[in-house]
C-alpha cells in the first residue's frame, strides 16, 4: 500500500520509511511560525525552557501582522516583544511594519514556505502553504516554542481526505473560495476533523496559484489539521522565483489509501455566501440576494492578494459604492499593493470610494480597522464569520469571494456579480 503527500512529507521529516495514520511520530521541522498575538506567548514559554538560542535563526518566522499598525498600547508592547526577541535571537525572518504583511500572504510570496516542507505555525491558517505542496498545520504556542527551541514537533499522523473535482469549467465568476465554501457546506465544520484535506483533479490543476492559497486557507474551517495540493508545473512556476533554498516535490501514490474520497463536478458549483454564523452555512448567492448590508470588507489572508484586487478593481471601475456602504480593502503584501498601484487598481477603488488601507488582518479578526457595532452586517471576504468574529455579538457577517463582495458594495446588497457588470 502506497502512501499520501502528506504521509510521505511527515515520513521524510521523521526518518522513517512509511508512516500509517494513527501513528506518533517525533519530526523535524523547516519553519516555526508565530505573529504578534501569539508570538508573545510562545516567547514566554520559550523562556521557561532555559535554552539561550533558537534551533536555528533561519527556521522561525515572526509576522506583526494582527494588530500592526499598532492600535493601542498594548498592541505596541506585542510587537515591542517580537523586535526585542528577533534581535537578541538574530532570526532572520521578521518583517516590520511597512515591510510587513499578512502572514499567509507574506511566507509564500517571499519564498520562505517551500513544497515538501514540514511546517508549524501558531495561527490555525498556517494551512494556507498547503497550496505549495507543503505540510503546514497550526499548532498552540506552547508547542511553537518547543518548536524553536528543538526545531522537532510530535505528530499523530492523520488520515486523509481526497476531495476531487472534476472538469475545468466553472460557471461564471466562480473561484476557489467558492469551491471550498461549498465543500464546507458540504461536510460540515467538523467534517474533516484532524484529518488531512487533499485537494485535486482538473478543477483544481486549473486553478491559479492565489486561488489554491485560498482554498488551502480554509481548510481548518472544516477542522482539518491541514490542507494540501500536489506540486505542478503552475507551482513550480510560483515557487522558482521566490525560492531561494532547495526543496523537494512529493506527490500521492495511485495506491495511497484515503478514509473517504468525495468527487464534485466543477461547473456544478455557483457562486456560494456563507450565512450567519458558521462557514458551513453555505448557500447559492441568489439565496442570499437583496440581504442589506452595512460593510464590505475585500482582503486578509484568505483573499488579499493580486487576483482578488484584480476582480475588485474591474468590478468597480467607473462606478460608485452605495451612498450607506463602508467598503475596505486590505491588500495581502505591501508587494501586491504597490503592484496594484501600478496598475492603477488602487486609484480606480478609491475613486469607487472604498478605503484602501496598509495590510493588516485587522477587522477579520475583529481587531480593528472596521469593527462592526451592534445590529450591523458585513460582507466578507475573509474566513471566519463566528459570534462577534468582526465586532458586537449581535453583528452579523457573510462570507463570498471579492467578486460578489465588490459587486454587493455597489448595489448596498448582497447581489450576484452579473447584477453589476455588463455581460456578467
Amino acid at each position: 500500500m502506497g502512501m499520501t503527500i502528506s504521509e510521505k512529507i511527515l515520513a521524510a521529516h521523521a526518518g522513517l520509511d512509511k508512516v500509517r495514520p494513527g501513528e506518533i511520530i517525533n519530526a523535524k521541522l523547516d519553519l516555526v511560525l508565530a505573529n504578534d498575538v501569539t508570538g508573545p506567548v510562545a516567547i514566554k514559554e520559550f523562556s521557561k525552557l532555559g535554552i539561550d538560542r533558537v534551533y536555528d535563526q533561519e527556521k522561525i518566522a515572526l509576522v506583526p501582522d494582527h494588530f500592526t499598525p499598532n492600535k493601542d498600547i498594548a498592541s505596541a508592547e506585542q510587537s515591542k516583544i517580537l523586535r526585542d526577541f528577533v534581535k537578541k535571537q538574530q532570526i532572520k525572518h521578521f518583517w516590520e511594519t511597512g515591510r510587513v504583511g499578512i502572514e499567509h500572504c507574506l511566507l509564500p510570496e517571499q519564498g520562505v514556505v517551500l513544497p515538501g516542507d514540514l511546517i508549524i505555525g501558531a495561527d490555525s491558517h498556517t494551512c494556507t502553504y498547503g497550496a505549495v505542496g507543503a505540510f503546514a498545520t497550526g499548532v498552540g504556542s506552547t508547542d511553537c516554542a518547543a518548536g524553536m527551541a528543538t526545531g522537532e514537533a510530535w505528530f499523530r499522523v492523520p488520515e486523509s481526505l481526497k476531495f476531487v473535482f472534476n472538469g475545468t469549467k466553472f460557471q461564471p465568476w466562480v473561484s476557489g473560495k467558492d469551491l471550498i465554501l461549498y465543500l464546507i457546506g458540504k461536510i460540515g465544520v467538523d467534517g474533516a476533523r484532524y484529518k488531512v484535506m487533499e485537494f485535486t483533479g482538473q478543477g483544481i490543476r486549473s486553478l491559479s496559484m492565489d486561488n489554491r492559497l485560498t482554498m488551502c486557507n480554509m481548510a481548518i474551517e472544516a477542522g482539518a489539521k491541514a490542507g494540501i495540493i500536489e506540486p505542478d508545473e503552475i507551482t513550480l512556476r510560483y515557487v522558482k522565483e521566490r525560492a531561494k533554498r532547495e526543496y523537494k516535490l512529493y506527490k500521492s501514490d495511485l495506491d495511497a489509501s484515503y478514509e473517504n474520497i468525495f468527487e464534485f463536478n466543477s461547473e456544478d458549483i455557483p457562486l456560494q455566501v456563507a450565512f450567519p454564523h458558521l462557514p458551513e452555512n453555505t448557500k447559492p448567492v441568489d439565496e442570499a440576494s437583496g440581504i442589506k448590508i452595512d460593510q464590505v470588507v475585500i482582503g486578509s489572508c484568505t483573499n488579499g492578494r493580486l487576483e482578488d484586487l484584480e476582480i475588485t478593481a474591474n468590478i468597480l471601475k467607473g462606478k460608485k459604492i452605495h451612498p450607506e456602504i463602508r467598503c475596505l480593502i486590505f491588500p495581502g503584501t505591501q508587494d501586491i499593493y504597490l503592484e496594484a498601484l501600478r496598475k492603477g487598481w488602487i486609484e480606480t477603488m478609491i475613486e469607487a470610494g472604498a478605503a484602501v488601507s496598509t495590510p493588516t488582518c485587522g477587522p477579520c479578526l475583529g481587531g480593528h480597522m472596521g469593527i462592526l457595532a451592534k445590529g450591523e452586517r458585513a460582507l466578507s471576504t475573509t474566513n471566519r464569520n463566528f459570534v462577534g468574529r468582526m465586532g458586537h455579538p449581535q453583528s452579523e457577517v457573510y462570507l463570498c469571494n471579492p467578486a460578489v463582495a465588490a459587486a454587493s458594495a455597489i448595489k448596498g446588497e448582497i447581489v450576484h456579480p452579473k447584477e453589476v457588470v455588463k455581460n456578467g
